[in-house]
């Protein structure tokens, strides 16, 4: 079993939860690097709120 299908199972059933902690893991580097890499870090954060069933359906700007 890799890493993300662990992670997956814990997330399972707590959508909410995983969307604020990948934002707020995004922000954090975001702050970091100074917003140097803050498209790709969205880019990111998207793909890891669809790989984690986090419904978001937000439209993607």
């Amino acid at each position: 079993m890799s890493m993300l299908d662990k992670i997956k199972d814990i997330l399972k059933g707590h959508p909410d939860q995983a969307r604020q902690g990948v934002e707020k893991a995004g922000d954090a580097f975001d702050a970091k690097t100074q917003n140097k890499y803050s498209g790709q870090t969205d880019t990111t954060q998207q793909k890891l709120n669809d790989q984690f069933g986090s419904g978001d359906d937000r439209p993607r700007t």
